[in-house]
């Protein structure tokens, strides 16, 4: 089970990580919400496990983040801020769970436990995701670190083929079939234009670029390198 530990103490992050490790989770950790909200996009993690005050971004303001881009992960906050008002808050923002600072090692992993088995059975996740960019196949839509995007049919269409195919290069003879069901050359620059179109919406405002072109071999949908 892999959890993501977002915390600016550096002393604490070391307690945490090595209570969990020795209780068999695998930890990965951020010093600041900015570093944080990158894992959170970039990873699939089963918990995740944030202070409320941090540099960069707070906590809540990661929360809200995460939430706003479809990320459904369990969020259990932790806090040096006890007042009702502040957990209120907390939850607001899309945390599922809190606990104050300081706390007993048996009540974070009691915590755990808890939320992990709230967790959906794979296979009814409905959305398809690659970094901070996730579709939703319920309600056909986009979203990228948390800005929606507008697409129109036949690109929400070209979107979820990539998806569903990122990391290997595609053919222009084979999207066309898939997108547009057209198994014969039809003499036109159709799946380029298309690409573009999404490159446009997808990619254009965004330092990370997804979309790419493999030259004489068609496109593919991934991180760089």
């Amino acid at each position: 089970m892999k959890i993501l530990l977002i915390e600016d103490e550096r002393k604490t992050i070391q307690y945490i990580k090595k209570g969990l490790e020795e209780n068999g989770y695998e930890v990965d950790t951020a010093e600041d919400g900015k570093t944080g909200r990158a894992l959170g996009f970039k990873n699939q993690y089963n918990l995740i496990i944030t202070d409320i005050i941090m540099p960069e971004i707070s906590g809540k303001e990661l929360c809200k983040e995460l939430r706003a881009a479809k990320i459904e992960t369990p969020i259990l906050m932790l806090t040096a801020l006890a007042g009702t008002d502040d957990v209120v808050e907390g939850l607001d923002s899309g945390a599922d769970d809190y606990l104050s600072k300081p706390f007993e090692f048996k009540e974070l992993l009691a915590r755990i436990r808890t939320l992990t088995k709230r967790q959906p059975k794979p296979g009814n996740d409905s959305y398809l995701r690659l970094a901070d960019l996730v579709l939703d196949l319920n309600t056909k839509s986009v979203v990228r670190a948390g800005k929606k995007i507008e697409l129109t049919s036949k690109e929400f269409a070209l979107m979820e083929y990539l998806l569903r195919n990122q990391g290997r290069v595609i053919p222009r003879a084979e999207l066309s079939k898939h997108v547009w069901n057209v198994d014969f050359d039809t003499g036109t620059n159709m799946v380029e234009v298309y690409v573009n179109y999404l490159r446009k919406k997808v990619d254009r405002d965004f330092d990370v670029k997804l979309i790419h072109t493999q030259f004489g071999m068609g496109y593919i949908l991934r991180e760089p390198t």
